[in-house]
């Protein structure tokens, strides 16, 4: 081939690969611009309905979208300023800003109320539009690559796993005894947030034994946080905030983090409200890159806790009165595989339920992989065209550490033992 044709070649492929580029950061642009719009509108409407005790539980689902806009907001002007994130970031980042978009229209529709009908569907549409062209171009060699331009968590190697009360010294100690520097959790997230430019690489957080019935927020910009607890049952932090009695699904979160580069352990979250008051969340986490090692997450709907599903003390007795299922489609597209999970005698041998009719069965994805358990059996499983038993590794692979959600590159510098494949 003459030199003078390869070049030309290679300067095409280079111009070609800048307009690609671009292509994709006008889609993100006009995505954040439109994320900006719906933060404004929730913003003034949440103005005109505060203090209005006849629309109070309308004020609870706006100020969720002015918290849900403003946490994606910044994802989505980084990946337009920004040309050293990976595609995969990007994948990711996107994901979540749909999510919570769609997160902020449920909760309208839930209290009768909707979004300004063509500004959600444009935004829904820009979003996606990004969300796809990114998508078309994940491939496995840019997950080998690893994350690129990640927060920097080298610092601190092994910390997580290594860290130990009696010899490591943290920089805030909670204590309800009034051995430590605060007595409640709240008290130290607000003694971090003073530190401003004075914040360490990692701020560890030191909870002793104790019940903690607190709700705890974790703002976006508390990166790099690391909490390190007594252990599982006996640092204890709870709430009973639910649905039923006025919160949302996403505020009625007795623990949520929204900082990235997250770390916890030795630690038991929890949400007491009970099966009768539906949704009430114990953990919400928006945190890119967060761990928790050997933590316990308690409730009554939406949690799985230690890979192991089985009844509460309280409901084993009377179990066999009541069918248990591993899900139903609440929405369009639903999406859940159990992976090596203990299926304790609780599940229905069909598995899975619908949420109405045929509603979703058409779209849903569900999968089983080498479960085990009185209920692992999928012999009388649902016979839906989205059910899917998983039969090897290699369709099992998608779903694993390394591939789902590219573990392999940040997980080891926090110590904590993990398995990337089958």
């Amino acid at each position: 081939m003459p030199t003078s044709f390869f070049t030309t070649f290679l300067l095409l492929l280079a111009v070609a690969h800048a307009i690609t580029s671009e292509q994709g950061t006008e889609l993100v642009r006009v995505a954040q611009s439109g994320c900006l719009h719906a933060m404004d509108w929730a913003q003034a409407s949440l103005s005109l309905h505060t203090g209005n005790t006849s629309s109070s539980s309308l004020a609870v689902a706006l100020g969720d979208c002015v918290e849900l806009y403003r946490d994606a907001e910044p994802r989505l002007a980084r990946l337009v300023s920004s040309q050293s994130d990976s595609v995969n970031d990007a994948v990711t980042w996107l994901s979540g800003v749909v999510a919570s978009h769609r997160s902020c229209l449920d909760g309208l529709e839930e209290k009768g109320w909707w979004f300004e009908t063509k500004e959600a569907q444009n935004l829904t549409f820009w979003l996606s539009e990004a969300l796809a062209f990114y998508g078309a171009r994940s491939n496995i060699r840019d997950r080998d690559k690893g994350v690129k331009g990640s927060p920097n968590l080298n610092q601190n190697g092994g910390l997580l796993a290594s860290w130990d009360a009696a010899t490591a010294k943290a920089d805030i100690v909670v204590a309800q005894d009034g051995s430590g520097s605060c007595k409640k959790i709240n008290e130290a997230v607000a003694a971090v947030a003073r530190m401003g430019d004075n914040w360490p690489e990692r701020v560890i957080i030191y909870v002793k034994s104790g019940v903690y019935n607190e709700k705890v927020e974790v703002g976006r910009d508390m990166k790099n946080l690391m909490f390190a607890d007594d252990g599982m049952n006996k640092t204890v932090v709870t709430g009973n905030q639910n649905v039923q009695d006025g919160a949302s699904t996403l505020n009625s979160a007795t623990f949520g983090v929204s900082g990235d580069g997250f770390w916890a352990r030795d630690r038991t979250f929890d949400n007491t409200a009970g099966p009768h008051k539906h949704r009430a969340v114990a953990l919400r986490v928006s945190s890119d890159l967060s761990v928790f090692y050997r933590c316990s997450v308690k409730g009554f709907q939406d949690t799985l806790e230690n890979s192991r599903i089985r009844p509460s003390p309280e409901f084993a007795a009377v179990k066999d009165q009541f069918k248990s299922y591993l899900g139903r489609p609440w929405k369009r597209y639903s999406r859940t595989v159990f992976l090596k999970t203990d299926l304790d005698g609780l599940i229905d041998p069909k598995g899975w339920t619908e949420w109405g009719g045929d509603f979703a069965l058409s779209t849903l994805y569900y999968g089983e992989y080498t479960n085990v358990g009185v209920e692992a059996s999928t012999a009388k499983r649902v016979k839906w065209p989205g059910f899917h038993v998983l039969s090897n590794p290699v369709e099992a692979s998608p779903f694993m550490v390394q591939n789902f959600i590219l573990g392999e590159s940040w997980i080891p510098v926090t110590g904590v033992p993990y398995w990337p494949g089958i």
